[in-house]
């Protein structure tokens, strides 16, 4: 069994599976998929993300809003995310972080909101998902300062390994999408080499960032079985092996995940 870590389920286009959700995850079931995350990127869809857990036994969720949502009205409060926190199926904090690369204007708001996640993932004890590009320097500044017992996950790695040690030195877990198979991706292939084996995650992002051989396509939750096999031969370690090692690793991040073991 292998764990999708991180898939926006509500934005698929399911024209593939007849416009309906449970195709689509019957057809990761069949690959072998045990478990979805569904990610949480703003205050409208925290409703959704719920509904999503309480509908699929197998699909767990997280609230938070991502920081390219903030300039669209979407600010958190304190209150907010510990109230929607406080649900059955939501097992994570986020999507958070730092966006320069599209909204580097938004710093200092970014800065705050991602902040107040980290503050409301300590209230909680809830793992953080951790979104960070083109900010380096100040998401570890901040993951730092915050200094959470829990941790939690950088999610769809792109940095440099120094990053990454850093990263994994504050206790956080790293995932890898279907960036690592790539062809322009070689450094970070390095990086996935080098994480440890108890650190390590896969996901989609679904329905962005497909695999080869599907890149150039709608991503899907199946999908994340082409990711660890790639970085299962990658690393030289059988599939199964691998497979098995990630959904421990997201077992023991998530504790509150519903990950039934067949």
């Amino acid at each position: 069994m292998v764990i999708d870590s991180h898939c926006h389920l509500d934005r698929l286009d399911l024209t593939a599976y007849g416009g309906c959700l449970e195709s689509a995850l019957q057809a990761a079931r069949e690959r072998g998929v045990g478990h979805f995350l569904c990610i949480g990127i703003s205050v409208e869809n925290a409703p959704v993300m719920r509904a999503m857990a309480a509908r699929f036994p197998d699909v767990d969720c997280s609230v938070g809003v991502h920081p390219l949502d903030l300039s669209r009205g979407s600010e958190p409060t304190m209150q907010w995310l510990l109230n929607e926190l406080d649900h059955p199926g939501v097992i994570a904090v986020g999507e958070t972080g730092l966006d320069y690369h599209y909204q580097a204007e938004t710093a200092q708001m970014q800065q705050e909101s991602f902040r107040l996640h980290l503050a409301a993932a300590r209230e909680c004890g809830k793992p953080v998902i951790v979104h960070t590009r083109e900010a380096k320097q100040d998401t570890l500044d901040i993951l730092s300062e915050a200094a959470l017992p829990q941790a939690g996950v950088m999610h769809c790695f792109t940095e440099d390994w120094p990053m990454a040690k850093a990263a994994l030195d504050l206790g956080y877990y790293i995932s890898f999408s279907g960036i690592v198979t790539f062809r322009n991706a070689d450094a970070l292939r390095e990086v996935a080499l080098q994480v440890p084996s108890d650190r390590i995650l896969v996901e989609t992002d679904s329905p962005y960032l497909a695999p080869v051989p599907h890149r150039g396509r709608a991503n899907f939750p199946e999908y994340v079985v082409d990711v660890a096999k790639f970085v299962a031969e990658l690393r030289g370690v059988d599939y199964s092996e691998f497979a098995a090692q990630t959904t421990d690793n997201f077992k023991r991040l998530f504790p509150l995940a519903r990950v039934q073991v067949s």
